[in-house]
């Protein structure tokens, strides 16, 4: 791909977010959403592989979807409330509906089948766009409007820890079981927002950063499936030293920093007499956490069989820029400390 034609689409990508960050109006907000869709698209589909179509078609398709409800559920809010300001909706019937169209296109359980199947599809470096950037514009507009059924985000949310705990058990495929652990994080979010916008904050900030530490290890390593985390120790054995902190921040472990979020979100919880809820949130993050010890012992304490794939490799200089990728791996591991601070910016 050109680097100008590349150049465009990542400025269209950050146009399209922008929009929606910025705007007050459905129109604006939805403009945003579609420029950011149709810059990804030629993106996911660059490497002109049957998978990337397919993948780049299914994600049009889902996200095309989303739009149209969500543009139907703006006109009804302005039909029935004569007001077309995101912060202005009021009437429970379009914010249910805008709630559910923003769940779809963040790919949120039971509205998340979609996911595993065009990560799959995808290379590393554009799954850890559709996993980190793709997920603001929607989620900036579900904290905009604030959804007043709270029921139906706790299901929302509780679903999406269950079945994005759940999901990953069984796969092989690295792509898609970061897309469960996507699902599962998001899950965390929906579940506080309607209480503490700003620890959804938090907690989105925590997982792109530590999504793309993952993402970013794993395209170094050049593993696509578990067999192959086997072997990355030929290759970068530095690299497999930290990888395991990295994931295992992911997985929420004190004293990782992906412990922070978890950790207040169900302190939130158990505040707005939620203690069912946060158990039960507690306990589907084990199975997340099972997938993730999956990929630890992979890439650790199990090496490959002695054949062509699993001799040693010659040690040629990488061409991959490493230093984001030092500087996420050690914001990952060491900023549990910084809780305090981050509490008080909360507070502000």
């Amino acid at each position: 791909m050109s680097p100008y034609v590349l150049a465009l689409l990542l400025f269209s990508l950050g146009l399209g977010t922008t929009m929606t960050f910025a705007g007050s109006h459905w129109l604006l907000a939805w403009i945003g959403l579609e420029i950011n869709t149709l810059a990804i698209l030629p993106l996911m589909a660059r490497n002109h592989h049957p998978r990337a179509v397919e993948a780049a078609i299914k994600y049009f398709l889902i996200q095309a979807g989303g739009a149209a409800v969500l543009l139907f559920a703006g006109v009804t809010n302005a039909y029935l409330t004569s007001q077309w300001g995101i912060q202005q909706a009021a009437h429970p019937f379009p914010i249910t509906i805008i709630t559910l169209a923003l769940a779809l296109k963040l790919g949120l359980a039971p509205l998340h089948s979609w996911m595993p199947e065009v990560y799959q599809g995808l290379d590393l470096t554009t799954g850890l766009i559709l996993a980190t950037w793709q997920k603001l514009a929607p989620l900036a507009l579900l904290l905009q409007i604030q959804p007043v059924s709270s029921p139906l985000l706790i299901f929302i949310g509780l679903a999406s820890t269950l079945i994005g705990g759940w999901g990953g058990l069984n796969q092989t495929q690295l792509r898609k079981i970061l897309a469960y652990s996507s699902t599962a994080q998001l899950g965390w979010m929906i579940l506080v927002l309607q209480f503490a916008p700003s620890l959804t904050t938090l907690a989105i900030l925590v997982y792109i950063t530590t999504a793309a530490a993952t993402f970013l290890t794993l395209k170094l390593a050049k593993a696509t499936s578990i067999n192959m985390l086997a072997i990355s120790w030929t290759k970068a054995p530095a690299l497999v030293a930290v990888t395991p902190l990295v994931l295992l921040s992911l997985a929420g472990l004190p004293p990782m920093t992906g412990f922070m979020p978890k950790w207040l979100i169900l302190q939130e919880l158990s505040k707005q007499e939620l203690a069912p809820t946060a158990t039960l949130a507690a306990l589907t993050a084990l199975l997340s956490l099972y997938y993730y010890l999956r990929l630890t012992y992979a890439m650790t304490l199990t090496m490959f069989p002695n054949n062509l794939a699993g001799t040693l490799p010659w040690r040629l200089p990488f061409h991959q820029l490493t230093l984001p990728l030092a500087c996420l791996a050690i914001a990952t591991i060491s900023l549990l400390l910084l809780t305090p601070t981050a509490l008080t910016l909360m507070a502000l």
